[in-house]
């Protein structure tokens, strides 16, 4: 299905309320009267993303460095040091090519226009009428379960990835929605931020994971040896290091997708809806994903605070406010509807 739409949109429109014809041809929204995205935020987010990669640095660096006095007093600086560069890198890494990973993760494929024609039109027009200097990137996500995210580091970089059920399940214009929801997050710069969050966060449960089978595939014999020689005091240390680490990294890796914060979300719904002017297309998306029983196969506990809906929440339970990296779906499209 080809949506057909005029690229030579005015540079400016009116404030009033759009008018859609459900019914006719696609036509994107023209370029909103005033700045849609605000300098202050896009510092913020960067500022944020600096500032998470150091406090990830110094946990890594600060969990090796105490492993290494515990069993290698030695050794412990050097371990530390070497933690340290492995941060460095992690981090460079994930600034520049977590987009790449992430996209990966979620077995997404670059979407092609003779293939997937609605879904690039439909964006191609967004971005002409964001003033955007880039069009995005599209990818495919090949899963019933109706959802996207956005992911790069700036606008030049940047990549919206949808499920082909999104594409299945969604008009045009709850489509145009989601879409000016995702490249909300592209101009705002927050994507980089929530991307390096979720690398982090696979990179603190690998961490949590490793420790743990090392006490699986050694501590036993080490109770059994300790046991024999009347000593248990080293087994003690690792179980209780073992313990430590299974208990504080995942609160950790809750706590940094947590500072991708919530309120992210609803910035992105109203900045939407001052592209397109026209609240129902995202309200309605919301409301078909929130009734949906599809699950995101593809979605994991480091990615799953990049998409437009919480993929891991069940279907009929409500977002602890505390814990959810989503605001409630109820809310959200009660808050688009009073637009």
């Amino acid at each position: 299905m080809h949506f057909s739409f005029n690229s030579k949109q005015p540079a400016r429109g009116d404030s009033a309320p759009r008018q859609i014809d459900l019914h006719g041809p696609y036509q994107p929204p023209p370029r909103p009267r005033t700045p849609w995205i605000f300098e202050d935020q896009i510092a913020a987010n960067r500022r944020g993303t600096f500032l998470l990669m150091a406090l990830f640095s110094l946990f890594l660096v600060a969990i090796v460095w105490a492993a290494g006095i515990l069993f290698a007093p030695a050794y412990a600086y050097v371990l530390a040091g070497l933690a340290a560069l492995i941060a460095f890198a992690t981090s460079y890494y994930s600034f520049f090519h977590s987009d790449k990973i992430v996209l990966s993760m979620s077995g997404a494929v670059e979407a092609t226009r003779d293939a997937y024609p609605h879904l690039i039109n439909t964006l191609e027009g967004l971005t002409i009428a964001a003033g955007l200097p880039h069009v995005p990137k599209a990818y495919i996500i090949v899963d019933s379960a109706p959802n996207a995210f956005a992911t790069g580091r700036d606008p030049e970089h940047a990549a919206v990835a949808v499920t082909t059920g999104l594409l299945e399940k969604l008009d045009r214009y709850q489509l145009e929605g989601v879409l000016a929801h995702e490249l909300s997050h592209v101009a705002g710069r927050d994507i980089l931020l929530s991307t390096v969050a979720a690398v982090m966060v696979g990179t603190i449960v690998l961490l949590s994971d490793w420790v743990l089978c090392s006490l699986w595939y050694s501590g036993g014999g080490r109770r059994r040896r300790s046991s024999r020689s009347g000593g248990g005091g080293g087994a003690a240390i690792l179980l209780l290091l073992a313990l430590l680490a299974m208990v504080v990294a995942p609160i950790v890796a809750q706590l940094l997708r947590l500072a991708v914060s919530r309120q992210r979300e609803y910035l992105a719904d109203a900045h939407a809806i001052k592209l397109t002017r026209y609240p129902e297309g995202l309200a309605g998306a919301l409301e078909a994903i929130a009734n949906d029983y599809a699950p995101l196969e593809a979605a994991n506990k480091a990615t799953a605070h990049l998409y437009i809906a919480n993929p891991l929440q069940k279907h009929g339970v409500q977002a602890n406010d505390l814990f959810s990296t989503h605001p409630p779906m109820a809310e959200r499209i009660a808050r688009l509807r009073r637009m």
